[in-house]
């Protein structure tokens, strides 16, 4: 008898029905009652369905992201101008998606906040995430970076402790406006930073309505192995807008996901948000001639000797049909490179680099790049297998699938053509454990602060001296030393601020917010009693 194969593009038997089944495909007939000993229990162990549904229900969530963890998204396209200012493209890089005009790449966007779980308020005080995920012919390369330009630190090994101070308190679970500033304090090259996160720059209006950087530098390399240093910059056509935090608590009293509901309304109602995407590039070296070093994200580049150039532009016109499938499984990484892009020595990349697709293989699995929101869109042919919720294999048809290992003269998967010259840098120096020469902690910060206008100096020494007033003394001394350094003004008003404040009170509050302190005792004033029923 001729064996029978299961054809899996056949259509099922109930292809087309709403018929509610199980997991296994078994017809549900009863989905609100469990199975009892009578109508009153007690329950019996064979509910089968029952134990598929709650089991399931138990396990969809999964890990929650330890940074990013609250987030958006929607799918759209980057369409390429084919020259970076004046000049083809290709002078710079052979990445193919820059090449030629008009040449549309998908993308999948996830903007987020970076502190607090998945629900919490869209309006707290805190960087905001933009990572793009673009499904180029040569494979996914993700462009992972914030709303703003630079970060607090220029090391990684300072980041889990950053982080651990910014979250909530590890005994109260709160966070504290003191811990915070305790490491800003003995971290000086935080300060930058800091000045804009307590501005209003510090809480965008929306995720349309913000600015991207990829923030880290990287390199292009061009067909002949030639680089250079590049800086990314994703520039919102809808025009740029920032909360105050008495706005920002205003909106937070209405609704804490209005940033993912602008998102969304406007892609369903076809008035599509669009970034131009431009970059600055300087020559791979460490430039003597800076005040700053070039690898340092703590630091802004000047856009007067490294202009910003257009290359490209992103729309986003299409919403997630799921969350939970697209949004939250997405999985980005700050290594995830096509031809053309590359590493520099960037000491917080370095790092990144490790972290962000590691901690994806523990969040959502070893096989998460099987996953249709984390697949490129080419064929993918690899020799690893096996893992936590493996569903297919990583095959090329033609390959020998007894062969899992390479090289191999007996049909196995081969190594792919070096399409470009090799960027080959000389690097010598000692192995050491130190911090970067040039580390110009304030100047920037200073600058950033004299560029602000008048109303957004207020606000920034406003939601200053409301945490650092319940501050230990020590800490502020530190931060009054640091805005001084920065800017004899900006210096002087923080100090005043601070003289004027009242002192002492709870520094268990989200950041820079006026009154979160007294919301305990507010509750219990405005109360409305009740009788017990």
């Amino acid at each position: 008898m001729k064996e029978r194969t299961y054809d899996e593009n056949a259509q099922p038997d109930n292809a087309g029905s709403n018929m509610l089944t199980n997991r296994q495909g078994h017809p549900v007939t009863n989905n609100q009652n469990i199975r009892t000993v009578g109508n009153r229990g007690p329950a019996t162990l064979e509910n089968y369905d029952f134990i598929e549904k709650i089991s399931h229900f138990d396990r969809e969530r999964i890990p929650e992201r330890v940074v990013h963890a609250r987030g958006a998204g929607a799918h759209g396209y980057f369409e390429a101008y084919g020259t970076v200012g004046n000049d083809p493209v290709s002078k710079y890089t052979r990445a193919k998606l820059f090449q030629e005009k008009g040449k549309r790449t998908p993308v999948f966007v996830r903007f987020s906040s970076v502190i607090h779980g998945g629900h919490s308020p869209e309006t707290l005080r805190d960087p905001r995430g933009f990572a793009v995920k673009f499904y180029t012919e040569d494979g996914n390369w993700d462009l992972v970076g914030n709303n703003l330009k630079i970060f607090f630190i220029r090391d990684a090994m300072k980041f889990p402790d950053m982080i651990h101070a910014f979250k909530p308190d590890p005994i109260t679970n709160i966070q504290d406006g003191e811990r915070f500033f305790d490491f800003c304090a003995s971290s000086p090259e935080t300060f930058h930073m800091v000045t804009f996160v307590y501005s209003p720059w510090g809480i965008p209006a929306n995720y349309r309505m913000m600015q991207g950087s990829g923030v880290n530098t990287y390199k292009w390399v061009n067909a002949a192995g030639e680089a250079v240093l590049v800086k990314y910059h994703w520039e919102p056509k809808q025009g740029i807008k920032n909360l105050t935090q008495k706005e920002a608590s205003e909106i937070q009293a209405t609704n804490f996901n209005h940033a993912t509901q602008d998102l969304y309304d406007a892609i369903e109602r076809g008035d599509y948000p669009e970034w131009e995407l431009l970059v600055q590039m300087m020559s791979d070296d460490d430039h003597p001639e800076l005040d700053f070093d070039p690898l340092d994200d703590t630091k802004l580049w000047p856009n007067d000797q490294f202009p910003w150039l257009p290359v490209g532009r992103m729309v986003l016109n299409h919403n997630p049909e799921d969350y939970f499938t697209e949004v939250e499984q997405a999985a980005f990484g700050t290594g995830v490179l096509v031809d053309g892009l590359d590493f520099s020595d960037d000491k917080m990349l370095q790092g990144r680099t490790f972290s962000y697709s590691d901690t994806q293989r523990h969040r959502v699995g070893a096989n998460y790049l099987q996953l249709p929101i984390n697949a490129p869109k080419k064929q993918v042919a690899t020799n690893q297998g096996g893992g936590q919720m493996q569903y297919k294999v990583d095959r090329y048809p033609a390959k020998n699938p007894h062969i899992n290992y390479e090289p191999s003269i007996l049909g196995g998967l081969q190594e792919a053509k070096q399409p470009g010259t090799e960027y080959t840098p000389f690097i010598a120096g000692d192995l050491v454990r130190e911090s970067i020469d040039r580390q110009n902690n304030t100047q920037q910060a200073g600058e950033t602060y004299r560029n602000f206008e008048e109303w957004e100096k207020d606000e920034l020494i406003a939601n200053l001296v409301a945490d650092l007033s319940r501050c230990d003394q020590r800490i502020q001394a530190k931060m009054i030393a640091l805005a001084e350094e920065a800017d004899q003004e900006y210096g002087r008003r923080l100090r005043e601020g601070l003289a004027g404040a009242p002192h002492g009170g709870s520094s268990q509050k989200p950041l820079g917010n006026r009154n979160g302190a007294s919301a305990p005792s507010e509750a219990v004033n405005k109360g409305h009693e009740a009788e017990p029923y």
